[in-house]
């Protein structure tokens, strides 16, 4: 009797395990295949040369960030909307703007940070922001935009 309970305890956690690495892997299959879709554009209009890396932004709407190089040379950020657009894609040289360690910095000398959780670049009413999430001393959690252009505040939210 041992011998099956036993049994029954190990195929009951192992299918936990199964299922929980299931969903976890299926969750990440919808932004997957927008970053696949975003990158597949970037090259085909030609807004870059290379690609380096893609991340999902949702603000007021969802974008795919695409990071590389253009045809220059120049590192590049290009903008894609993840619902089909006529608009031309939005694009910014990295450059022109602050790092993202610069945007943490400025964030870290104006609250005391305990822990980044991402950073990311996006666009919102047709600004480049930089999307800084973290924890504060207290454990709570905060989002803040920076202007990409000079590291100007934008928006915060707070002690969440």
């Amino acid at each position: 009797m041992k011998k099956w309970i036993t049994f029954i305890g190990v195929f009951v956690l192992s299918l936990a395990v199964f299922i929980s690495l299931f969903v976890i892997w299926q969750s990440k299959v919808p932004f997957s295949d927008q970053e696949d879709r975003a990158v597949q554009m970037a090259l085909e209009q030609k807004a870059l040369a290379q690609v380096d890396d893609a991340e999902v932004y949702n603000g007021t709407i969802s974008y795919v960030t695409v990071f590389g190089m253009d045809e220059n040379g120049d590192d590049k950020a290009v903008f894609i909307p993840t619902k089909a657009s006529k608009d031309p894609l939005e694009e910014v040289l990295l450059k022109d703007g602050i790092s993202e360690k610069q945007a943490i910095k400025v964030v870290q000398d104006e609250f005391k940070v305990k822990e980044v959780l991402h950073t990311k670049l996006g666009l919102e009413d047709s600004k480049v922001v930089w999307e800084i999430t973290f924890f504060n001393e207290n454990d709570k959690l905060n989002y803040v935009y920076l202007l990409f252009e000079n590291g100007n505040w934008w928006k915060r939210i707070l002690n969440l």
